[in-house]
């Protein structure tokens, strides 16, 4: 008989966003007459760019030409889209790359996942926390977690990112391999500085650490001074990965679309102390288990970076930092402590009267039928907070923060 992979059976039993799912369902079915608006999950609701519409209608017509038809791709992604990459997201900002550093696939959650597969279970993770879910969950499959315990996983540094520090965490004690960061920040909505991104950098160069940096929000930085790439700080090819995706930016959530970069200096060690480069090992893994992101998917991301596009994704990001303003205002007019909402589509609300996260859940859910996401859910340091996105359409974004206002108020 078959054995399995024990470390599956130590996950909770429901991943986040099921949860909610669930006792979604279980109030609606209770209130079949209450009309719910899902300020929760971190989905778009803003269609794909005419300009990346139109290049997938162009795509579709070569894939049914047999002059044009295309098959099998490259499993790290097709030349034009990663040309494209480098060109218009790093090379303006004094980051050189080349087209063997740059993995198209369908997706940073897939990526901060999957990535994984390359390390060892025996090294210790730290995360600063609260925390984006796959990271820890992944970790916890890939048997590097240790036991869920009343605060977290035993063999996880939990680095704790709250009020009291600004959101701005400092490296840890604690000796750690590897670091989880993402900028701006899922779930608290906090953005970084230059300076302290040196400082993370200049702490993993030190400590032989390696930094995933998930960028996947960083078209939404307002300030300019604000970094958009760890590849900005010098040194981070030695010691970080960076993760980015399109579907927050353009729409791609329903068709799957981001990329990695893994900087041919970046390694890691075998038992016995060689230094080996993990460029080559992920490049081993994606063409083993991924068999690339569709033609016609690489030609709409293609177009993103279009004048058309670019202009058509600004307006997008624009109509979600707009939704993020009116949330945050609206919040704050009836006394809730809101953080992020600035340089992020995420708003970080601070739950009034002590109420714990899901207590606070269970408030909105019911007396303004509004959906949020329990801040104890993305780790200890979120009890005591929600976090709402500013992915809704206009319309549900102002009802439901008038709803909240009105019930609180």
């Amino acid at each position: 008989m078959a054995t399995i992979n024990e470390y599956f059976l130590k996950l909770p039993g429901n991943y986040l966003f099921s949860e909610i799912a669930r006792k979604v369902a279980v109030y609606k079915s209770e209130h079949p007459d209450a009309g719910i608006i899902s300020l929760g999950i971190g989905d778009v609701t803003r269609p794909l760019p005419q300009a990346v519409r139109q290049a997938m209608h162009k795509a579709v017509d070569e894939m049914g030409d047999a002059t044009t038809f295309r098959g099998y791709g490259p499993e790290q992604g097709y030349p034009f889209l990663i040309d494209a990459i480098i060109k218009n997201d790093f090379e303006p900002r004094g980051i050189t790359l080349s087209s063997s550093e740059v993995f198209v696939s369908d997706g940073a959650k897939s990526d901060t996942g999957n990535i994984g597969d390359i390390l060892d279970g025996s090294n210790r993770v730290g995360v600063t926390d609260p925390v984006y879910p796959v990271y820890i969950d992944s970790n916890v499959m890939g048997g590097r977690a240790g036991e869920l315990v009343s605060n977290g996983w035993s063999n996880i540094v939990y680095i704790p990112s709250t009020d009291k520090n600004g959101f701005m965490p400092e490296p840890p004690s604690q000796k750690i391999d590897i670091l989880y960061l993402c900028y701006p920040n899922n779930p608290t909505g906090a953005s970084i500085t230059r300076e302290a991104l040196k400082k993370w950098v200049d702490y993993a160069l030190a400590n032989r650490v390696l930094i995933m940096y998930d960028a996947a929000y960083e078209a939404y930085i307002q300030d300019p001074a604000l970094p958009h790439s760890i590849f900005e700080i010098e040194g981070a090819k030695q010691t970080a990965i960076e993760f980015r995706s399109f579907s927050k930016t353009a729409g791609f959530t329903g068709v799957r679309c981001g990329y990695t970069i893994i900087p041919k200096e970046v390694t890691a060690r075998t038992a016995d102390g060689k230094e080996v480069a993990l460029n080559p090992l992920w490049n081993r893994r994606q063409c083993t288990k991924f068999n690339g992101t569709s033609y016609i998917t690489q030609r709409g991301a293609e177009a993103v970076f279009s004048p058309e596009g670019q202009a058509q994704v600004k307006e997008t990001i624009r109509y979600y930092m707009d939704n993020a303003r009116i949330i945050k205002e609206g919040l704050q007019s009836v006394g809730l402590q809101v953080y992020g909402g600035e340089n992020a589509p995420y708003l970080w609300i601070k739950t009034p009267d002590g109420a714990s996260s899901w207590e606070f859940f269970g408030q909105l859910l019911s007396g303004a039928n509004v959906v949020s996401t329990p801040g104890v859910g993305f780790g200890p340091s979120g009890e005591g907070f929600i976090r709402l996105t500013a992915f809704g359409t206009r319309e549900n974004t102002v009802e439901a923060t008038g709803r909240i206002c009105k019930f609180l108020g």
